[in-house]
């Protein structure tokens, strides 16, 4: 990868954002062949937060060179235990999926985002169509030929594609003209890291609460990522509480089948929303991970979404340069769209619907998720089918070729 000191300089396409999901469509791009420029800060990643990477997550990053650079950090996934401990009347039975019921060893891996970072920033760096602009774009404006991107730090250039990876208050999405509709959740999400005396086994345990989810994800070693959803007010008291308080009141949830909890430094604390563009591409600008999609942090599909993002959009410009075509052409972007609609919202509305399901106090809305969990849980036929919809689409055809360019 190349460091920009020029102006005025002219790509294929220019990403924007250095998140994850901005690396991953600047590391896929440039492998596509498309000369590609990443707008993004070098920053260290600085918390303690993880993914869940499900298979064909891991599958895109291994394609990218990238996997092999952070394997080591992460924790298989080979069991995923979903548990009611709602309390009601009518409580759904414990589903258990297993891996190796579809034929996997594992569903995926969790690892801390900072490893997951340092690998895609080393990669990045080798990338040899790839030149980094180490600033912050200001102003990105779109023309019939091109879009022209000036930075804060005073740098301008040109492409005839922006991909978008700049977060939830997107400029790219502004400057493409494209409208957003925001739900906020009455809830909020917890995350923090505990050390614990048992091991837990890759066994990955989902409480399912009046409140949301609380889940315990394993990392590397006798220790998991907790993911606890829960109302704005009760994690905020949990964000206050001691290290020691804290690790109790997470032991008590888990019912000690860890036993006894040690909670590492870092906690963070964000609002839930649901948030969905009126179009994923318009005006040479197509939108990737966080300015495309908000959800909750259920099934582990917001990252993961990210990068089929990034798969996908290195698909569509590598077929529109083996082609001759302009990268950012309206029907090149076409393609794009009809590439992420389907994923985008059928995910959105089942994970909407389920956190309905789990919040609602509607006594038949109760007994038909129960009835739901149950059928999954006691048809393997069922229960297999959702293991496998729940880590990629079965409609969904294979996003990124293993043959790259210039790459054996």
């Amino acid at each position: 990868m190349n460091e920009s000191t020029k102006t005025d300089a002219v790509y294929d396409v220019a990403v924007v954002g250095g998140g994850p999901a901005g690396l991953a469509a600047a590391i896929a791009l440039s492998d596509a062949g498309a000369r590609t420029a990443l707008i993004a800060r070098h920053v260290a990643y600085g918390d303690n937060r993880t993914t869940a990477l499900l298979g064909g997550s891991v599958d895109f990053l291994r394609q990218l060179d990238v996997w092999a650079r952070c394997e080591a950090d992460a924790a298989a996934l080979r069991v995923m235990r979903l548990v009611d401990d709602t309390g009601r009347l009518i409580r759904a039975p414990e589903v258990r999926f297993s891996a190796d019921e579809i034929g996997l060893d594992a569903f995926g891996y969790n690892i801390e985002n900072r490893a997951l970072m340092a690998a895609m920033e080393a990669r990045a760096a080798e990338a040899g169509n790839l030149t980094r602009i180490d600033g912050e774009a200001e102003h990105v404006t779109p023309g019939d030929a091109a879009v022209t991107i000036t930075t804060r730090q005073g740098e301008t250039l040109i492409a005839h594609l922006v991909v978008g990876a700049d977060g939830r208050q997107s400029l790219c999405r502004k400057a493409a003209g494209i409208d957003v509709t925001r739900r906020a959740l009455d809830q909020a999400a917890l995350t923090f890291n505990v050390a614990h005396a048992r091991p837990h086994k890759n066994v990955s345990t989902e409480f399912h609460t009046p409140h949301g989810p609380c889940v315990f994800v394993p990392l590397p070693g006798d220790r998991s990522s907790v993911v606890w959803v829960t109302s704005p007010k009760e994690a905020a008291r949990l964000k206050e509480l001691s290290d020691d308080d804290l690790a109790e009141t997470a032991e008590r949830q888990l019912h000690s089948i860890l036993g006894r909890l040690s909670v590492e430094p870092g906690r963070n604390l964000f609002p839930l929303a649901i948030e969905r563009p009126a179009r994923f591409a318009d005006n040479r600008i197509v939108l990737v991970g966080e300015s495309a999609h908000v959800l909750p942090p259920f099934g582990a599909q917001g990252l993961n979404m990210g990068l089929r993002d990034a798969a996908d959009i290195a698909n569509v410009v590598r077929g529109a340069l083996s082609s001759g075509e302009d990268p950012g052409s309206p029907r090149t972007l076409a393609r794009f769209e009809t590439a992420r609609r389907s994923d985008v919202l059928s995910r959105t509305l089942a994970i909407d619907l389920a956190n309905r399901s789990l919040l609602s106090e509607f006594l038949p809305l109760q007994t038909a998720r129960a009835l739901g969990l149950h059928l999954i849980g006691g048809i393997g036929p069922l229960r297999r089918l959702a293991m496998r919809e729940g880590l990629a689409p079965s409609w969904r055809q294979p996003p990124y070729s293993e043959t790259r360019s210039g790459r054996s």
